[in-house]
């Protein structure tokens, strides 16, 4: 059972994920997660050093949480059924939060590349896992013939993420599922998908 530090420091987290979410790390000022969490300058800094390291910690949990919901969606009776599972679920979670916030590691990456090494670092760590293994599921299907295979696994995985950040900026941007279900159809296609 988790101590009352534990869940106030898992609160803070929590609530902060939604402000960076929504506003950008660089935008959120410490005013903000105070209104945001409800708690006093003195808790958030007893939990924390400040800002940044609520933000790392953000997407360090983030990561380990969004790498199990790869491993989760990219399942199915077949390596193609996995990809197709992937992106239905990839859309459900988007339109979940009714296209606002968009993903948190695009936005990090778009907003920190430049400026913010260890943030930068985190999104880059996502971004070759996601590809990694978006890369096996590919090659998998390859293998029993559901996708092209004209073209490497990590090519088209590369193109799948790609795509699929795409759609989901687009989305954000107009708050409409259309512009990610269109991508999703348009990599069905592009991949030959079989499932």
């Amino acid at each position: 059972m988790a101590t009352r530090g534990e869940q106030t420091r898992s609160r803070i987290l929590d609530e902060a994920k939604n402000v960076f979410h929504r506003k950008g790390f660089t935008a959120t000022s410490v005013n903000d997660l105070l209104a945001a969490t409800g708690t006093t300058k003195g808790n958030l800094y007893f939990h924390f050093s400040g800002k940044e390291e609520i933000g790392l910690e953000v997407l360090r949990r983030e990561q380990r949480k969004f790498l199990q919901f790869l491993d989760e969606t990219l399942q199915g009776p077949t390596p193609g059924a996995g990809l197709d599972n992937f992106f239905r679920q990839a859309l459900e979670r988007n339109r979940r939060r009714d296209f606002v916030g968009g993903c948190l590691f695009g936005n990090t990456a778009l907003e920190t590349s430049d400026t913010a090494e260890p943030f930068a670092a985190v999104v880059k760590e996502v971004f070759a896992a996601w590809i990694e293994k978006v890369a096996r599921n590919v090659e998998q299907a390859q293998a029993c013939d559901q996708v092209r295979s004209d073209l490497p696994p990590f090519e088209l995985a590369e193109m799948i993420v790609m795509t699929l950040e795409g759609g989901i900026m687009q989305a954000r941007l107009y708050k409409s599922e259309l512009p990610l279900k269109r991508s999703l159809e348009t990599l069905r296609q592009l991949l030959g998908l079989n499932s």
